[in-house]
């Protein structure tokens, strides 16, 4: 059966530029003698580094373990020794450093032991956590955890799978490449990610530029039952997981939502390839196909270890007079390096030599008139002018409503645009900038949250310290009352009433016993007066003493008339 194709609004057909590097095979690059491996090489958590400075590893051994389910391993990929764990520049947009392992090669290759697993006698939740540990992700650029996106919807299975080999953005042609030559694999891989989650129905969508990637894999797919390779109209973003989904089956999907949650599911040619290697041979994720292309002169498809310095890469491919930058990815998505000693990682798809006369500059900016082009572009069906205007003021809240994280940063409206804004930009600053104000926000909840925990437990705390001292109060009282006193405690004068009740209620036990215990304190002062006797007295003078002698005469004459009781009136 036939697939029927359906459509995506908006899009562009930029010049592919993709014959420049498919004259040629794919070449193995060669071993460079230092690489830097980075252990953050997947959209989830950076795993944790299993190995230390003059450690000894083997090629495809684990140097980096997933930290959590939302993460995926990373392994050598070359046989040396660690030189040393510590950050690194990445190539990034954000050019941030993050913790990187660095090897030196010794030349040999030698790798682990490597345990091939018949797929067909494992269960689905051991297959993902072999992809899990063999540090496959998405190869078509997001590096997305695969072993997450092979977790079942609510049905319990994932019904239609659907392969990207569109390979939309000019210039790149690694997917292309690998499609000819190693259809068979691919097909192989397909075969397992079927497996796992239990797909009736596998669509591999092609641009139909692509006339010798999709014979190859027509041919690979002829013994296969359910794999159908279906052509569709070259028009970039075609191979947005998104769009290339709605164009094969007509489902769409939104932004925060899983193909999953719908029964479809979308990977890549090289991700399937990969998955092949790590079931089928035992072999992790290490290398991966890069295109060279641009203003070079032997542009081309190269398999490279993860962690080749990309200038390293640049020498195969000779990077002629007049580049001015260098580019990862194709030229819609892309971002310019901030520099060429950066390691490629899982991610790097392809190196791109910009030149002025490649990529002109681009013009000055001007005030937007409103033309529209942008929205008709516009793949996702957003309005770009309006998610400008509010980005540039920064109201974030109609940027939210306008549907801004539907935007998958394709680029198509800023190419169209005449005015030369860089709409995209924009947008990402709008982006990012929502999402620091929700960190900040969580953090100012859970602060709230501490906060009146703190004030429940101390109003807990003084509630039942109150009861507790209510209860020893109690029981002081009820000793009095009976004429005792509670063991290993001292007398003391007991409370007053704490109510009118209470203090008008005739307890003469209770005023007999308060006159005695004011008694013996009073007697206890008395003792302990008498007892003290004056300091620093050996030395006075006699007039001193006498006058001391006078003042005591007079306090002894005071406590006599306190004893003597009043006379009564006549």
């Amino acid at each position: 059966m036939l697939a029927t194709l359906f459509k995506f609004r908006g899009g562009i057909k930029p010049d592919a530029h993709k014959d420049e590097s498919t004259r040629t095979p794919i070449a193995a690059a060669p071993l460079p003698a230092r690489l830097v491996v980075p252990l953050r090489q997947n959209a989830g958590s950076a795993p944790l580094a299993l190995v230390g400075p003059g450690q000894k590893v083997l090629k495809g051994e684990r140097i980096g373990a997933p930290e959590g389910n939302f993460s995926a391993a990373v392994h050598a990929p070359t046989s040396g020794t660690v030189l040393a764990v510590e950050p690194r520049m990445l190539p990034h947009p954000s050019a941030l450093s993050a913790p990187c392992v660095v090897i030196e090669s010794d030349g040999e290759e030698r790798w682990i032991e490597r345990t091939p697993v018949d797929y067909a006698a494992e269960s689905p939740d051991a297959l993902r956590d072999r992809l899990r540990d063999a540090g496959i992700v998405g190869l078509g650029g997001a590096t997305f955890p695969s072993h997450i996106k092979l977790q079942p919807g609510a049905a319990g299975r994932i019904g239609t799978l659907v392969i990207n080999g569109a390979e939309c953005e000019p210039w790149i042609t690694c997917d292309d490449m690998l499609m000819r030559e190693r259809a068979a694999g691919i097909v192989r891989g397909i075969g397992i990610l079927r497996h796992i989650v239990s797909a009736e129905r596998v669509l591999v969508g092609i641009e139909d530029n692509k006339p010798q990637a999709i014979a190859a894999l027509r041919a690979a797919a002829a013994q296969a039952h359910g794999i159908e390779v279906v052509p569709v109209p070259t028009r970039y973003p075609a191979g947005g997981e998104k769009q290339l989904i709605r164009v094969l089956t007509g489902i769409e999907i939104p932004y925060g939502r899983l193909g999953t949650e719908f029964g479809v599911q979308c990977f890549n040619v090289g991700t399937a390839y990969a998955t092949h290697r790590a079931i089928e041979l035992g072999e992790p994720l290490v290398s991966r196909i890069v295109t060279l292309a641009g203003n070079v002169a032997r542009p081309g498809n190269w398999e490279v270890p993860i962690g080749t310095p990309i200038d390293a890469l640049l020498e195969l491919a000779a990077p002629q007079a007049g580049t001015d930058r260098y580019i990862m990815g194709g030229p819609m998505m892309g971002f310019t390096l901030p520099r060429t000693d950066l390691p490629v990682t899982k991610a790097a798809n392809c190196i791109l030599a910009a030149s002025p006369a490649l990529f002109p500059p681009q013009g000055p900016e001007m005030p937007c008139i409103r033309c529209g082009a942008c929205t008709h572009a516009c793949p996702a069906e957003l309005q770009p002018h309006e998610l400008y205007w509010f980005a540039r003021a920064k109201n974030f809240g109609k940027a939210q409503e306008y549907h801004i994280f539907d935007c998958i940063e394709c680029g198509c409206c800023a190419y169209v645009c005449p005015s030369n804004i860089r709409l995209v930009d924009y947008y990402r600053f709008a982006k990012t900038s929502m999402r620091a104000l929700e960190r900040e926000k969580a953090a100012a909840d859970a602060a709230r949250e501490r906060f009146e925990f703190r004030n429940v437990r101390s109003e807990r705390e003084a509630k039942e310290k109150a009861e507790r001292l209510a209860a020893k109060t109690a029981a002081a009282r009820q000793a009095m009352a009976g004429g005792g006193q509670p063991a290993g405690t001292t007398p003391s004068v007991p409370a007053a009433p704490t109510t009118t009740a209470e203090a008008a209620a005739p307890l003469p036990q209770l005023d007999e016993a308060k006159r005695a215990l004011i008694a013996a304190a009073i007697e206890r002062a008395r003792a302990q007066k008498e007892a003290v006797q004056p300091k620093n007295i050996d030395n006075l003078a006699p007039e001193k003493r006498a006058e001391i002698r006078e003042i005591e005469a007079r306090r002894a004459q005071v406590r006599e008339l306190a004893k003597t009781p009043p006379e009564e009136p006549v």
